[in-house]
Order: structure tokens, then C-alpha cells, then sequence
């Protein structure tokens, strides 16, 4: 059984090449944000995953196994409420709709995935209720879901773009 005790979050510094060639894990959000679990690699081998206490793999991810072998994850397709605007209000209301939506979810403390366009969150049919009571549209799919990490935890979503500006205040 190969072991895996080191993450290179979204393969950060890897060559493309390497990552091209890795075998792939499959993996929904209940066992990524687990330190410890076990898994089935793309070419059927066993993998062990011993990571520190808190950590929380993402999608596009790496694991490096105790030989030194590269493991791409992927975050599995699972089942999630997706929540958008309705198309009925006018443009400008829509992005209010939502980002009230997810404020009464963070304040629910939810696991929620924020998108320019619609947000994710586990299926929960009395959030899907509030949800819709609020004037949103929620449909159950079945998609990766890579909620926030919290703004203190260093687990946030990965940049794939530079800033153009400064966080220094």
C-alpha cells in the first residue's frame, strides 16, 4: 500500500509533465477535509493518506507518496445544492440575492462554495427551503464541490491569477 505524508497544494512548482503522468485520486469533500484516510488510486493500487491534523485537501492538489511518486487529486463529483439569482429580478439585484444568500449561510456556519454566479452548498432541505424563500433557485447536481476555507484558516479557495494590487494596509 503506497503512503502519502506530504501535500503540494495545486502542484504548485510541478512540472506539467510530471503532473500529466501522476495517477489520480478521486475524491469527494467528506474525505478531503479528513487528515487521515484511505483511498483507491486511478490504476487500482491502495493509498494511505497521513497528513497533519487540519489539513484539507483540495482539487488539484498533490500528494507525494513515501517514495517519492506524484498523486493528482481530483475533487469527485458529489451531491450539491447549486443556488443562483432569479433570472426575474433585475441584473443588479441578482448579485444582492446572493450575496445575502450566503450571508445567512455563513452566519449558519455552512460549508459553502462561492462562484461569480451561484453558490454551493451541501443538500439540506431546510436551507434549500429558506433558500427558496428567499427568491433563489436551488437544484440538487451532482458536481465538485471546494467550499471556503475561512478567512483565518489558510485553506481558501486556490488563485490561478496574479493580484494587481496590494493587501498591505
Amino acid at each position: 500500500m503506497q503512503q502519502a505524508s506530504k501535500l503540494i497544494a495545486g502542484g504548485k512548482g510541478l512540472a506539467p509533465v510530471l503532473l500529466k503522468r501522476a495517477p489520480t485520486v478521486e475524491l469527494d469533500w467528506d474525505i478531503r477535509q479528513k487528515s487521515r484516510f484511505d483511498a483507491r488510486l486511478s490504476d487500482g493500487r491502495a493509498l494511505a493518506v497521513f497528513l497533519p491534523r487540519g489539513s484539507v485537501v483540495r482539487g488539484g492538489d498533490v500528494l507525494v507518496t513515501a517514495e517519492g511518486e506524484l498523486v493528482r487529486v481530483i475533487a469527485a463529483p458529489q451531491a450539491v445544492l447549486r443556488i443562483t439569482a432569479c433570472p426575474a429580478h433585475p441584473q443588479a439585484e441578482q448579485a444582492f440575492d446572493l450575496m445575502r444568500a450566503a450571508y445567512h449561510l455563513g452566519n449558519r456556519h455552512v460549508p459553502i462554495e462561492l462562484k461569480p454566479d451561484h453558490l454551493k452548498i451541501e443538500p439540506d432541505h431546510v436551507l434549500a427551503d429558506m433558500l427558496r424563500a428567499m427568491h433563489l433557485d436551488v437544484a440538487e447536481v451532482s458536481e465538485a464541490f471546494e467550499p471556503e476555507g475561512g478567512a483565518y484558516g489558510g485553506q481558501g479557495h486556490h488563485h490561478d491569477h496574479e493580484h494587481g494590487h496590494s493587501h498591505d494596509h
